[in-house]
C-alpha cells in the first residue's frame, strides 16, 4: 500500500492583509488561540482542527475553501 500523501496550503497571511492588514495576534484574538498557533498554521507547519479552520473562515466571512486547499499530488 503507498503512503498518503498531500499537503494542506492556506492564504491566510493575503486574507489578513486584505481585512485591513489584520495582524496574527488581531486573528488570534477573533479566533480563540495564540498568535503562536496563527503563526505555525499560516507558514503550514502546524494544521488547524475543523473547528478553527471554521472560526478562521467566518472571520474572513469566506467558505473555508476560500482559506485551505488540499493538494493530493504534493510530497
Amino acid at each position: 500500500m503507498e503512503p498518503a500523501r498531500g499537503s494542506v496550503k492556506n492564504r491566510i497571511r493575503q486574507l489578513r492583509f486584505e481585512h485591513g492588514e489584520m495582524t496574527q495576534q488581531a486573528l488570534a484574538e477573533r479566533i480563540g488561540v495564540s498568535r503562536q498557533t496563527v503563526n505555525a498554521i499560516e507558514g503550514g507547519k502546524y494544521a488547524p482542527s475543523l473547528e478553527v479552520a471554521f472560526r478562521i473562515a467566518l472571520v474572513f466571512a469566506v467558505p473555508i475553501e476560500a482559506v485551505f486547499q488540499f493538494d493530493p499530488d504534493a510530497k
